[in-house]
């Protein structure tokens, strides 16, 4: 394992773990990312389209395709933001709380497998290391622009 990059362990991961939901949703005729959805908007009140994004880590034109499907399918719909004119709320449906409900049970069964096999103390240093490679890259770490663009 030691001769694997950090980038490659972190992708090849992530990518079974992408498989893993997109099985388990297929089961629902869903997928991960209308579950991640589905997690991300407010049960109570909605989300606001614009702040969906952000908080999802998601390019807008993803979203938009994977919102629609999910308006099409009858899980969410788009209410006037009574807060803002111009916005929009993503709201869920009945049928959209259900499969959140899914999507919910589905997630915290992946974390306390987990949980169970792995000491909390490298659960810990896992999410320290995971922190710190967001912030070196997020403060433009890894590589410094000017020296790149030179």
């Amino acid at each position: 394992m030691k001769d694997k990059t950090i980038d490659y362990v972190l992708r090849t991961t992530w990518l079974a773990v992408t498989k893993m939901y997109n099985e388990e949703a297929a089961k629902f005729d869903s997928t991960m990312a209308t579950g991640f959805t589905l997690l991300s908007i407010d049960p109570e009140n909605g989300t606001p389209s614009t702040s969906l994004g952000p908080k999802m880590g998601m390019e807008a034109t993803s979203l938009s395709r994977t919102l629609k499907s999910m308006e099409e399918k009858g899980l969410i719909e788009r209410k006037p933001n009574p807060e803002d004119g111009r916005g929009v709320l993503i709201c869920l449906t009945d049928f959209g709380k259900q499969k959140r409900s899914y999507s919910r049970d589905r997630v915290l069964t992946f974390n306390e497998t987990i949980r169970k096999q792995i000491p909390e103390e490298k659960i810990n240093h896992f999410y320290e290391v995971a922190e710190l490679i967001n912030n070196l890259i997020s403060n433009k770490k890894i590589y410094n622009q000017e020296t790149i663009l030179k």
